[in-house]
């Protein structure tokens, strides 16, 4: 007898958002988040050069954004679980066009740094608002597995355009991009409002009614843990045994210790600490930190890289990113082909061996002349292939690794992981590159490889009865 075989679209759960707006909208947004995250990336040498900002210093413009996600992920996911999905995601995308329009009319390296700390803040409220959202409007199963794979593909297509509208209206202004990049994020929310449908309680029973406060001391530790060890990464490049260095790493580890203290004791923590003894939550979490660390973080590097080292004019250079992020979109996008043949676990291993791989054919590549950028392309591709696989394997073990009430929280420490191995990725990077383009690459490679062999051995663990 032939099996039946379902052919009903996804529906909504009973106030909730409907699946194709939630999904459109909230791939959008996504979409532009990562577009003005990434837009500096071209745009760095001309803000540098506007601002007057030192050499020391300019790895500050670029970690203005990830800060600001790294602290507010996991604040916006625990107040998207308890005030509502689609209010913060809604409240982030409003927020991020205002900031950003604000961020193109900066007049310094300290008011843009700012203005960027304040757009990921907002940026935040949209990730986990995102994949709160998605979580509610696609309960389970293939469904899922496509949408978040979809919401991959949109942070590799964000990835992708945005260094590459900063590139082309840098030819007019600079500036151009965050005023154009604001103003799309206000026409995304004021779509979102009008399609996304009425909220959807996400909290049920006896615990309704208690609405837990922001966990403004737990933000603060994580906020100052984060500074101090971007800072000490920035003082590294002229000398990694100096005592302020030193100190301020120690200072980082004290108040990451604190944030944890906080975190116990709390009886609403932004992250449920008990969830780490999950080998899925724990695989997504250290996943998404050697992604920011090893992926994000030199690639971030890349096109300044090559407009100084090398002599590429900035469009050059942005076409060069788009050849990397562009792989990741389209192969985020086909990852659903996998579902049922890789566990995420075992993908994200994939993922982080081909961004080695692909990294490695880069040696000696990102410093020579402008006109040896042929031989960059087979390790762009092979990286690209890998970043897409991490892409569309980590937002699907953020939500699949967590109980469904605990889906934005999930989202939030997954992302809140990815921004803080970004910001020290970057702040790494170029302090590296100092003593040559290859140094960076041959440390974004064992990073890589190291992030393939932990994600490797957690996907072999199987959980207890007592943790799920």
């Amino acid at each position: 007898m032939p099996r039946l075989v379902s052919t009903a679209r996804p529906s909504a759960p009973p106030h909730g958002p409907r699946p194709r707006a939630a999904l459109a909208v909230t791939a959008a947004a996504t979409a532009v988040a990562l577009m003005n995250y990434t837009a500096p990336m071209l745009t760095l040498p001309d803000m540098a050069a506007a601002f007057a900002t030192p050499v020391s210093a300019r790895a500050w413009l670029l970690n203005g954004t990830p800060l600001g996600l790294a602290v507010l992920l996991l604040v916006a996911g625990s107040l998207a679980d308890a005030h509502g999905r689609r209010r913060v995601f809604l409240l982030g995308t409003s927020a991020l066009g205002l900031t950003t329009a604000l961020g193109g009319l900066a007049g310094s390296t300290l008011t843009f740094t700012a203005a960027r700390i304040a757009q990921g803040a907002a940026s935040a409220a949209v990730i986990a608002g995102s994949l709160g959202l998605l979580a509610t409007a696609y309960p389970a199963g293939r469904d899922r597995i496509r949408a978040t794979g979809i919401w991959g593909a949109s942070v590799s297509g964000g990835i992708a355009l945005g260094p590459l509208l900063a590139g082309a209206l840098s030819l007019v202004d600079w500036r151009l991009a965050y005023e154009v990049l604001g103003a799309a994020a206000l026409v995304i929310a004021a779509v979102g409002a009008r399609t996304l449908g009425p909220e959807t309680p996400v909290r049920e029973g006896p615990a309704a009614s208690a609405r837990p406060r922001p966990d403004i001391a737990g933000a603060t530790a994580l906020g100052l843990a984060l500074a101090a060890l971007l800072t000490a990464l920035t003082l590294g490049r002229d000398g990694w045994l100096r005592p302020p260095v030193g100190g301020l790493m120690a200072a980082s580890v004290a108040l990451t210790a604190v944030f944890v203290a906080i975190e116990h004791r709390s009886r609403a923590p932004m992250v449920d600490l008990a969830l780490l003894r999950r080998p899925a939550f724990l695989a997504s979490t250290l996943g998404a930190l050697f992604t920011g660390m090893a992926v994000i973080g030199l690639f971030s590097v890349v096109p300044a890289l090559l407009q100084g080292t090398a002599g590429m004019s900035p469009l050059g250079a942005a076409w060069l990113f788009v050849l990397w992020s562009g792989t990741a979109f389209v192969v985020a996008l086909q990852t659903r082909r996998l579902a049922g043949r890789l566990s995420a676990p075992y993908q994200l291993a994939v993922g982080f061996a081909l961004s080695a791989g692909g990294v490695l054919a880069l040696l000696g590549g990102l410093d020579g002349p402008s006109g040896s950028w042929p031989r960059l392309l087979p390790g762009l591709v092979v990286a690209g292939a890998g970043s897409g696989l991490l892409n569309a394997a980590l937002p699907r073990l953020a939500v699949d690794s967590v109980p469904p009430e605990r889906a934005a929280m999930g989202s939030g420490a997954n992302n809140t992981a990815r921004y803080i191995g970004s910001s020290a990725g970057v702040a790494l990077m170029l302090a590296l590159a100092t003593a040559g383009a290859d140094t960076a690459v041959l440390a974004s490679a064992a990073l890589a490889l190291t992030g393939a062999g932990v994600t490797l051995a957690l996907g072999r663990r199987r959980p207890s009865p007592a943790t799920g």
